[in-house]
């Protein structure tokens, strides 16, 4: 009886360990986290926050693979190959980028691709420039804006709110006073992120401060350039993974009438 309990055990212990883990560092306490990686999407991952390291990474492209969400890359770096995924977007073969930081994911299983990554970090984004590279959302776009090819747009210096809008500066100024409220905002679009996780990424300045940016997500297409007047929702501190971090953003918005 005993030797079978001790047979009944191992058999058990053997089963718990089947399948593809992720592991992955808990940034709080310096000690390991374990989970079934076929439960999960990266985005949904336990510890999405990336790690605060400052080396930055030169890399070349040698290969993308597209899912709905997320672009895996396959990458050299000093005669070193490796795969890292970044947010959706378009990446030019044998092209050189950078970046900082990263989440390392051992033994990732893509339900997507049907394939395990033997090593994969998670990167908030990449940049065809050394300056900047990753933990923020402005990284991430400023690279994501490198890669689509958009050309400068120069800032406005004054434009009259529309019926109702709320000037960016006076939106900044008093950010507790308009969380969670549906307001409108007249700006000219500077940069537009197209279908990053399924949305699009306005950035739209009106001049009323200097160098004062607000975040629009959107299904609407607008290029750079234009003048328009956004309706939608105000959020706070908002972290959407992947390096996608706001202090403050309008969600859900649409052009308005």
């Amino acid at each position: 009886m005993y030797k079978f309990l001790i047979f009944f055990l191992f058999l058990s212990l053997v089963a718990c360990d089947s399948g593809p883990k992720v592991i992955e560092a808990d940034n709080s306490n310096g000690q390991t986290q374990q989970a079934q990686s076929s439960a999960q999407p990266i985005a949904e991952a336990p510890g999405g926050a990336m790690p605060g390291s400052t080396e930055m990474h030169k890399v070349v492209a040698e290969e993308s693979l597209d899912t709905e969400r997320y672009t895996y890359i396959r990458v050299s770096e000093n005669g070193a190959d490796f795969w890292i995924a970044i947010p959706k977007a378009p990446v030019q073969i044998g092209a050189t980028y950078y970046y900082k930081g990263g989440l390392i994911k051992k033994d990732f299983f893509s339900r997507e691709h049907n394939r395990t990554f033997e090593t994969l970090y998670l990167v908030s984004g990449i940049s065809t420039q050394p300056a900047g590279g990753g933990g923020s959302g402005s990284a991430v776009d400023q690279a994501l804006g490198n890669l689509q090819g958009q050309g400068a747009v120069a800032p406005p210096s004054a434009i009259a709110p529309a019926k109702g809008a709320v000037k960016i500066s006076e939106l900044m100024k008093h950010k507790a006073k308009y969380a969670g409220k549906t307001i409108k905002v007249t700006g000219k679009v500077m940069k537009v992120n197209q279908m990053i996780m399924g949305r699009n990424w306005i950035h739209l300045q009106d001049g009323s401060g200097e160098n004062l940016d607000l975040t629009v997500t959107t299904q609407e297409n607008i290029p750079p350039g234009h003048v328009v007047t956004m309706e939608g929702t105000i959020s706070l501190d908002m972290d959407f993974g992947a390096g996608y971090r706001y202090d403050i953003i309008m969600e859900n918005a649409t052009i308005a009438q």
